[in-house]
């Protein structure tokens, strides 16, 4: 029988697989959900939640107050004891320190300087703490930040103040440019809603990403794992999500991220439960380019080779302990497993396509790959696809894992090139304003010589200079629909 419960504010995307993590140990679970959160990211459930039995024991809305909601958690729960609340998605970080503390469970506390989901509050105690920062501006008007834009070398990066999966965050290379995304942002509603709106304006870190897992109790932070971005421009979009690739914990750089991120930590006061840091290593030094007090996302699609590659554990369980088994905890040590247990990599599925979904050639040619793992995709016959510009507009995460290295790049190699050629057959009837190629793609516009692709499978159709509304058709249904019937032709 059911004696203790759990509560997990906001369990999506890998808040979801900490829950049940949390469900499968007998806990009984209360998702507490935050003003912020829309209906439609209270479904953005893990794999692991929506394909086997899992369940919440109760659902709590948060109120009008801290002390209102902790009275209905507590009406929920009871007559259980309540051991833990902990974060799941980004929107719940501040509610989860705020619920915590006035619940009297494992918490972070009330940070004093600011609300640590803020990356300016961030960036300002990380500076504080004599580690290095991102030089930047906040303001909820331009005029506040123009200064500092006039005094930084173009580029800039414009971001919101919270966020993520670089949702919103764009590379400026003019004044003007900056400025206008600037006003976007603030007359916009972000898909993660802020607490606090603003914009922050930051220099442009120059350097190679990488990212940082870690899982801390009572200021015992134990990384879990180093990851490495693989990130590039791609539909008009200056940072897309490639993949992820595992780094070695015996490398120079890992040694020094891990130092850097546990300073960060303790800047923060992150003295419990989950972090997925963002740290650019650049030509002098590590330097921090957001702290994400909760466990790293992607839908918990990278826990299976978490697993693998350190023998059997990942962060949402670690998490869990944290907050619920100190002798679980201390078991975990403090640097994840050199060399690896296995070989493999996370891969985003990156669309350069867009139209409604008729059938998925390329999912179905993965799941026969020699490297598969796990595919997890929201996608499906009649979902509408949009050109990858964000972690949101990504098609899928692919985990790829083989014991011979030459096989999972040949694996990878074939997945990128099914990106290019088509993931997906899509319907015939496509509205042209709605559905465009991508701008990577090797287009070119109606011209004397020019060649466009039709619908004619490996035919070239020449026409003459003229100005034509027909050419988004063209690129639409020519490029969107029909190149993924040739790739369903090519697997059959």
């Amino acid at each position: 029988m059911v004696k203790e419960t759990v509560v997990v504010v906001d369990p999506i995307s890998t808040g979801g697989a900490v829950a049940y993590e949390a469900f499968t140990r007998g806990y009984a679970v209360i998702a507490c959900w935050c003003n912020e959160l829309t209906p439609e990211f209270k479904s953005h459930l893990p794999d692991c939640c929506v394909s086997t039995n899992f369940s919440f024991y109760a659902e709590v809305q948060e109120k009008d107050s801290i002390a209102a909601t902790a009275v209905a958690v507590k009406k929920a729960a009871d007559p259980m004891k309540i051991v833990a609340v902990i974060v799941g998605g980004e929107s719940g970080v501040t509610l989860a320190d705020k619920l915590s503390t006035e619940l009297g469970v494992r918490s972070n506390g009330i940070f004093p300087v600011g609300d640590r989901r803020n990356k300016s509050v961030q960036q300002k105690a990380v500076k504080a703490a004599g580690m290095r920062a991102v030089r930047e501006a906040l303001g909820k008007k331009w005029s506040t930040v123009e200064a500092f834009v006039d005094s930084e070398p173009m580029p800039v990066v414009v971001k919101p103040v919270e966020s993520c999966g670089s949702d919103g965050v764009k590379l400026c290379r003019t004044k003007e440019e900056a400025k206008e995304h600037f006003n976007l942002l603030m007359d916009s509603q972000r898909k993660v809603g802020a607490q606090d709106a603003a914009v922050l304006v930051q220099e442009f870190l120059k350097g190679q990403e990488y990212v940082i897992d870690s899982v801390s109790r009572d200021g015992v932070h134990k990384c879990v794992m180093v990851w490495v971005y693989d990130k590039r421009p791609t539909n008009g979009a200056a940072f897309v999500y490639y993949g992820m690739i595992p780094v070695d914990a015996d490398s120079k750089e890992a040694k020094i991220l891990i130092e850097y991120t546990r300073g960060v930590l303790d800047a923060l006061k992150l003295h419990n439960g989950p972090t997925h840091g963002e740290v650019m290593m650049t030509a002098d030094g590590p330097c921090l380019v957001e702290m994400n007090c909760r466990s790293h996302g992607w839908d918990a699609a990278w826990v299976p080779l978490a697993k693998a590659l350190t023998g059997g554990y990942a962060q949402p369980d670690v998490a869990l302990d944290s907050h619920v088994d100190g002798e679980a905890f201390a078991k975990i040590p403090e640097l994840y497993p050199c060399p690896f247990k296995a070989a493999g990599q996370t891969v985003m599925l990156v669309s350069f396509f867009s139209g409604v979904i008729k059938s998925t050639p390329g999912y179905d040619k993965m799941r026969k790959m020699k490297s598969f793992v796990a595919l997890q995709t929201g996608y499906k016959i009649g979902s509408e696809v949009t050109l990858t510009v964000d972690l949101f507009s990504a098609v899928g995460v692919l985990i790829l894992a083989n014991s011979d290295k030459v096989v999972l790049e040949e694996d990878l190699k074939t997945v990128r090139e099914m990106e290019k050629t088509g993931l997906f057959e899509f319907e015939e009837e496509i509205d042209p304003v709605t559905y465009e190629a991508s701008p990577d793609m090797t287009l070119h516009e109606p011209g004397a010589g020019r060649t466009i692709r039709t619908s004619s499978f490996n035919e070239t159709y020449l026409k003459p200079a003229e100005k034509s509304t027909f050419l988004p058709v063209v690129v639409a249904l020519g490029i969107g629909a029909l190149v993924g019937v040739m790739l369903g032709k090519n697997m059959k």
